[in-house]
């Protein structure tokens, strides 16, 4: 298996998550702040064990590839987590997901980190579509983000989940490697 690809940004180092993220992921994974328009919660720190090995699984099957996010000076320290998983290799496209805690919101994090890893997918990976599934009151993830990343809003699929005992709406967005538009 090849090496993790490790991406840096300005202010940010993307790598892959290790062992002793696990305190830092249930925190974000267990916060209401985060999980509220997020599709996985944990309960309890043993509980995240199952995510950490979702992250190595998904690499080593090549169906996805999540990095935790830190600064160069602190990579123990992770911010929030990045990533594709759903990778449809015969499509040459994936599904992008990203969660930051809290304290870091609104400091343009996901600004810098998002297009170092659709540089990643368009190039090493080979992609041609990167799509994004958000709930429709999440604005500060599908308008104020993924519309200033490139994406189109390219329609809302209906009640198509349920969470929390509740029918629930998803707008879906893509954004397509503009290097092969022709």
């Amino acid at each position: 298996m090849p090496a993790f690809p490790e991406l840096h940004g300005e202010r940010f180092r993307l790598r892959a998550f290790s062992d002793a993220d696990q305190p830092l992921v249930f925190r974000a994974l267990s916060h209401p702040e985060v999980i509220r328009h997020y599709g996985v919660s944990y309960a309890t720190l043993e509980a995240t064990r199952e995510q950490m090995e979702w992250f190595e699984r998904i690499y080593k099957e090549r169906s996805g590839v999540w990095w935790a996010i830190c600064r160069p000076d602190a990579p123990e320290d992770i911010l929030g987590g990045c990533g594709f998983n759903n990778w449809q290799q015969e499509h040459r496209r994936l599904e992008l997901g990203y969660w930051l805690l809290p304290e870091y919101w609104g400091q343009g994090v996901m600004g810098e980190c998002l297009p170092l890893i659709f540089r990643h997918a368009f190039g090493a990976m080979n992609v041609h579509r990167i799509e994004a599934e958000v709930e429709p009151e999440n604005l500060a993830s599908g308008r104020l983000l993924l519309l200033r990343q490139g994406f189109t809003l390219e329609g809302r699929r209906r009640e198509c989940e349920v969470k929390d005992g509740a029918f629930l709406s998803l707008d879906y967005y893509g954004l397509l490697n503009s290097a092969e538009a022709g």
